[in-house]
């Protein structure tokens, strides 16, 4: 497909979203013993400014004076999308299962609702709410894997909390990137990118003196291309495109995405099986996102 004619598709590029997406807490969870948390969120936020630059610079240069007339919801959206919500994920996985991640992350639709309304007073119909509703349902199936008894004997810690300030963190993101200035996605990418980076260098630094440094090994090196390619640069792009043109509400659902991807993934790559709830689920996310993306007539 004729990338500009993906880049007016607003539903697939969150789709993609979804999927670039869908590896990051797995691996901020198996990797927690080579790469301590802000070291693979500066490591990766550095990794995707220096793959982004060359590309953005042109237009960084020529939006340069409208970055600086708007650098306070720049800021503002480095701080929250970029450096706070990865951090403070990586640093709660290093205790909190990628389950429990993957569960309080389900909320994330309904958190940029509430967010949107308290800050816009944007309101969703009775067909998009049932939408939510049914996507998150479906999300939860397959995460518990159909067993509701599982759901009642997880035990949620500090790391869980971490977890949910995240994705508050990331709703505010989500909401508020309608403020962002009329400028090329690559340079304001660009721009979250490099000041994200530069916010987590007084605490890369902490880390890496008093904490423990990161394992200089290939699984090391591959992880952070891996999550400055995929989750960051494509991701970023990807979303920040789609909130643009559905708006954050809609957007949102496509969190819910990302245990389907992730499942499938297993299935494909690691020789997994297709279960009842997978097939259960799946359903139940595509008509919850179809119910709440179709326009009205």
């Amino acid at each position: 497909m004729d990338l500009r004619r993906l880049w007016r598709r607003p539903y697939l590029l969150l789709t993609l979203t979804a999927l670039f997406w869908s590896g990051n807490f797995v691996l901020g969870r198996a990797m927690r013993a080579e790469i301590p948390p802000v070291g693979l969120a500066f490591w990766r936020w550095t990794g995707a400014s220096l793959l982004v630059i060359g590309f953005a610079w042109p237009h960084l240069r020529r939006d340069w004076p409208v970055l600086w007339r708007h650098w306070k919801i720049v800021t503002l959206l480095a701080a929250i999308g970029v450096a706070s919500f990865n951090t403070l994920a990586y640093t709660a996985l290093q205790s909190t299962p990628a389950i429990n991640a993957f569960l309080i992350q389900s909320t994330m639709p309904v958190l940029i609702v509430a967010l949107s309304y308290l800050f816009f007073r944007d309101r969703v119909s009775g067909r998009q709410t049932l939408g939510i509703l049914l996507s998150l349902v479906g999300s939860i199936v397959i995460i518990a894997q159909g067993d509701l008894e599982m759901l009642r004997s997880l035990a949620f810690n500090r790391g869980d909390l971490l977890i949910f300030i995240a994705v508050i963190s990331y709703a505010g993101y989500s909401s508020l990137l309608r403020r962002r200035p009329a400028i090329h996605p690559l340079s304001f990418v660009a721009a979250t990118f490099i000041l994200g980076a530069s916010m987590l260098i007084p605490l890369y630094l902490w880390e890496h003196v008093r904490v423990r440094a990161v394992t200089p090994n290939l699984p090391t090196l591959l992880s952070i291309l891996y999550v400055a390619i995929f989750p960051s640069v494509l991701a970023y792009l990807c979303f920040n495109r789609g909130v643009e043109l559905a708006g954050a509400n809609r957007a949102g659902l496509f969190f819910h995405l990302t245990p389907v991807f992730g499942g499938g993934m297993a299935i494909l790559f690691l020789g997994e099986s297709f279960y009842w709830y997978h097939g259960l689920g799946v359903p139940l996310i595509l008509l919850g996102i179809l119910l709440a993306t179709i326009q009205e007539r």
